[in-house]
């Protein structure tokens, strides 16, 4: 038996973020994006939420460069600069396998 999934998938670096990141992430939109409103809702105070918020930033910024550079990989293996064996290679690279 044969299955297919059709449909538009799309997947944000958001959703590549830790569970425990999604949800601090949603509650500060929810706090309005205030480091105040947050400190007055839950147990951490204004520098660990400052904190917390730089680690968010960092990892979402680590994951834009790592998609720029798999679909830099990518392009190169579109134009012939590189072979399947070499693309395989750096993406494993990329991915830490």
């Amino acid at each position: 038996m044969t299955y297919k999934i059709e449909g538009n998938f799309s997947q944000t670096f958001f959703n590549k973020l830790s569970q425990e990141d999604q949800k601090f992430l949603e509650q500060y939109l929810l706090a309005g994006f205030s480091i105040k409103t947050l400190e007055r809702k839950g147990p951490l105070g204004y520098a660990a939420i400052r904190s917390r918020l730089d680690r968010l930033i960092a990892s979402y910024d680590a994951l834009k460069k790592m998609d720029a550079q798999k679909k830099a990989v990518l392009e190169q293996l579109r134009e012939d600069k590189i072979t399947v064996v070499e693309a395989k290679e750096k993406l494993e690279k990329l991915s830490g396998d």
